[in-house]
């Protein structure tokens, strides 16, 4: 089988075989002030491709309108029941449970391991399309989850208490703030059962992550980075050895990372921590190589902060003007950021995703909240406040 390889900034070479599959989706305008090393690479549909010595990428279907994750491969080796080093793999992320995607691992397995085992599974963080086969490839290969302890748990509540996402709480939640949709609430009615359909079983038991341990893989050492906003305690790794850091969701290229409200903790402020979080990867080196789970490996992180950073601002600062013409539900706010067209699963992202802005102005004081006469929680301006105005526009601190 051929081999062709890729130089990036002089240091790395990109080792791929000649089965390589190509996207052709056009890049908007801020990827391109970003770098993809790899260009339009994408792994076959079974297989992997090396992205760094020791780390290949796997890329695997998901049945959303994000229609696909990146899972992760990390050259390891560790002590057997004897104390004896055996050579394998840590899984980093594991995709939803589906015929589909078992398939596929399996044909993982046979052509990318190169005859070695699995040895640890790694899992960012617990939503279904980092969890949700998890159970299975730990079982299959007789070891160990690594997670971080709120994940785990809150993981638990989800797969196994049958209320615990969507049902009547989550119609109730989305009415309360301002959604009328007799066929949208139909929906979220029946997402109670949404989770354990994707995520049917977990692990019984796991190992903690938390932020700041240094994990041994493979020889280099990997960095935990935990990240609020998007997850419970999201963890991200990064090795400075490689100069690769497996962001997982809370840094991507392409797309702006869900920031929700959950009606589990209504009052929440996610888009400051989400926020607060960015700027920890700040430290990190501008030519880090990212390794994101949605999208393609990319560099250029500090840069694709800021236009995270930017692009939040802006949505702050839109919900003000309007906030200017009267008072605001999340229902209102969906027009003002989301321009297209969106089906029930993505309403449910939205209604999160604009309500967290909405908290983000009530927290720093630019909004208060009322409830109006059909007891919908809507926003204002601050009684004597200017902040709508333009003197008064939302800067986001880098």
């Amino acid at each position: 089988m051929g081999h062709r390889s890729l130089q990036c900034l002089g240091c790395m070479t990109f080792t791929l075989t000649s089965m390589l599959t190509h996207t052709t989706t056009a890049m908007n305008p801020l990827e391109h002030q970003i770098h993809y090393p790899l260009g339009d690479v994408l792994p076959p549909e079974g297989g992997a491709i090396t992205v760094a010595p020791g780390v290949k990428w796997i890329r695997m279907g998901l049945p959303f309108a994000l229609d696909h994750i990146n899972l992760w491969l990390l050259r390891d080796r560790q002590p057997d029941v004897h104390g004896t080093l055996v050579e394998g793999w840590t899984v980093v992320d594991c995709c939803i449970d589906s015929p589909s995607t078992r398939a596929q691992w399996e044909q993982v397995f046979a052509s990318s391991l190169e005859g070695l085992p699995i040895l640890r599974v790694i899992v960012t963080h617990m939503h279904p399309d980092h969890i949700g086969l998890a159970h299975w490839l730990c079982e299959r290969w007789n070891v160990t989850l690594w997670i971080s302890a709120t994940d785990y748990q809150v993981a638990r509540v989800a797969v196994y208490d049958r209320n615990g996402f969507g049902g009547e709480a989550g119609a109730d939640f989305y009415t309360l703030h301002g959604m009328q949709d007799g066929e949208f609430l139909q929906h979220v009615r029946g997402r109670a059962s949404y989770f354990p359909t994707l995520v049917p079983a977990l692990p019984p038991r796991f190992r903690r992550l938390m932020d700041g341990d240094l994990l041994e893989i493979g020889g280099r050492v990997w960095q935990c980075i935990s990240g609020y906003g998007h997850a419970p305690e999201h963890i991200a790794l990064y090795c400075a050895e490689l100069s690769a850091l497996i962001s997982g969701d809370m840094v991507l290229p392409r797309i702006s990372t869900n920031v929700s409200v959950h009606a589990s903790e209504p009052e929440s402020n996610p888009l400051r921590l989400f926020l607060t979080s960015l700027l920890r990867y700040l430290v990190l080196p501008e030519e880090t190589l990212a390794l994101p789970s949605h999208g393609k490996p990319f560099q250029g992180l500090h840069e694709r902060i800021r236009q995270l950073q930017s692009h939040h601002q802006d949505r702050l600062n839109e919900i003000l003007v309007a906030a200017k013409q009267g008072s605001l539900s999340a229902f209102d706010v969906l027009p003002i950021m989301f321009k297209r067209k969106l089906d029930a699963h993505q309403m449910t992202f939205a209604m999160g995703e604009a309500l967290a802005h909405l908290h983000w102005l009530w927290f720093e004081g630019r909004l208060q909240r009322i409830w109006d006469a059909n007891g919908v929680h809507r926003f204002q301006l601050a009684q004597g406040s200017t902040k709508g105005s333009r003197e008064g526009a939302v800067q986001i601190a880098e």
